[in-house]
């Protein structure tokens, strides 16, 4: 009996340990590549980062700097997050960039 007990003890364990947290992460990726949208960017598993074109049942096409390809979906690794500063607020005026040449050449 107590052999019993300590073997029903070991699969909880495996369960708990290893089964479960897998199948979380199956779910939230499979998750993730249901909610796909077009212009989100992404990574595949190759380590490709391309932006979404077209979305179909089993095959994505992604658009890279060299074209457009097409994906499985399993292949996504990952969905980046969009970026939070504006393409704005990395541009200067031609005075700024005068201003901050002579503010370098004082010191």
């Amino acid at each position: 009996m107590p052999t019993l007990i300590t073997l029903g003890l070991f699969v909880l364990i495996f369960y708990f340990m290893l089964i479960r947290p897998e199948n979380k992460r199956k779910k939230q990726a499979q998750e993730m590549r249901n909610s796909l949208n077009v212009g989100d960017t992404v990574v595949t598993i190759g380590g490709i980062t391309g932006e979404v074109e077209k979305i179909r049942e089993k095959t994505v096409t992604i658009f890279t700097g060299d074209g457009s390809i097409d994906i499985q979906k399993w292949a996504i690794r990952s969905v980046e997050p969009e970026e939070t500063a504006s393409p704005e607020s990395f541009t200067y005026t031609d005075e700024e960039l005068e201003d901050d040449a002579e503010e370098n050449l004082n010191k």
